[in-house]
Formats: structure tokens, C-alpha cells, sequence
């Protein structure tokens, strides 16, 4: 079984950036996409970013689209997230997924990396 491995996460400040990492254990893992939810307390899991994972081509939710950059590293097999201007309503705990194949749920996830920022 893939197993997925966030890390990046940590306390920030208000303004500052964010990168997030995850890793695949298998460089033979081949999802047709790869994406970043998250979830603060209370509140549902929401998508936040995704990737085709072959062809690159990026997707982003409103309440980061412009302030971030979701890509990959092939030699490391490591889905990437850059977040700019980060906010208190960014908080939350961050999850790494796997899209097996197009219109499918997401089937396989990271044990997530807590995102706090500081008002």
C-alpha cells in the first residue's frame, strides 16, 4: 500500500508563506491527480489544490487561487504546495491525496501537518 507523508506544517505569521511537502513511498505510485484538503476545527475537509499528476496541469480553489502553486517533483515523487500571504483563516490541518483515476474520490491520504497562523 502508497503511503503518503505530509510535512511542512508548523506555527507562521500573518503575511508570511507556507511549503508544504508530501511524499509517495513508491516511485511507481501513478495517480491521475494529487491534491491538498484541509480541514480546521468544527468545519468540513475542503479541497484547496490538485494536480494532474502526468501532465502538470494545476487547480486551485478560490480562497487560494492567486496566492498559490501546487506542483511536483518527479525525481523525489513529491507533491509541492506554496502558499503566499497567509491568513488566520489558512489554520488547519493539511492532507495530502491521491486521485486514483478522473471523476474518482480521493482514495488514499497523508496523516496530515497542522497549519497555524498567527493573528
Amino acid at each position: 500500500q502508497v503511503h503518503l507523508v505530509e510535512s511542512g506544517g508548523g506555527l507562521v505569521h500573518t503575511g508570511d508563506s507556507l511549503r508544504l511537502s508530501c511524499v509517495a513511498s513508491e516511485h511507481t505510485f501513478s495517480p491521475f491527480a494529487m491534491g491538498w484538503f484541509r480541514q480546521a476545527p468544527g468545519k468540513e475537509r475542503e479541497f484547496v489544490a490538485a494536480i494532474r499528476w502526468t501532465e502538470g496541469t494545476p487547480y486551485y480553489a478560490n480562497s487560494v487561487k492567486g496566492r498559490s502553486t501546487i506542483s511536483k517533483d518527479a525525481a523525489t515523487n513529491t507533491l509541492l504546495f506554496e502558499m503566499n500571504d497567509l491568513s488566520p483563516m489558512d489554520t488547519a490541518v493539511y492532507y495530502c491525496g491521491a486521485q486514483p483515476r478522473v471523476g474518482e474520490r480521493y482514495d488514499t491520504w497523508g496523516q496530515g501537518t497542522q497549519v497555524t497562523v498567527s493573528s
